[in-house]
């Protein structure tokens, strides 16, 4: 069974947004989420594999047998757009995402060029649901608020 890159690293947050990170404005949402999202989850930014923060964790189990461990909500400041790992796929989440602005999806990662395209309400709402959700289905550090 392969391994699992998204690990938690122990790397410093900070560190890697002002290494990694290439443009000042990416720089400014990138700190930004880091505040919402641990405002959110209540729990402290961590780095995961070489470039995802992630804010809590949880154990997952696929019925294939494979399984790991996750942050609970996440982002990465990627080069072409800030990827957020936030989406469940529920009835709310579905709606939050009409709100949600100017925005692309793959099957979980909704990406984003900038914050200021989408609505921060309509985010918070993605991320609560997704914890709500990974707390209902998951071994899991998050609390519902």
């Amino acid at each position: 069974m392969a391994k699992t890159k998204t690990t938690y690293t122990g790397k410093d947050v900070m560190d890697f947004v002002n290494s990694f990170v290439d443009t000042e404005q990416k720089k400014k949402d990138s700190f930004r989420l880091i505040e919402l999202m641990q405002e959110w989850s209540d729990a402290e930014p961590r780095m995961w594999g070489p470039s995802i923060i992630g804010f809590g964790n949880y154990h997952y189990k696929y019925a294939s047998g494979h399984q790991g461990d996750a942050p609970v909500l996440g982002f990465s400041p990627r080069k072409a757009a800030l990827t957020l790992y936030v989406y469940s796929d529920t009835e709310r989440s579905k709606h939050a995402l009409a709100d949600l602005g100017k925005f692309k999806m793959s099957k979980a990662c909704i990406y984003v060029k900038k914050l200021s395209d989408i609505n921060i309400t309509a985010l918070k709402e993605l991320c609560i649901e997704s914890i709500k959700y990974i707390s209902e289905h998951h071994e899991c550090s998050c609390r519902v608020k």
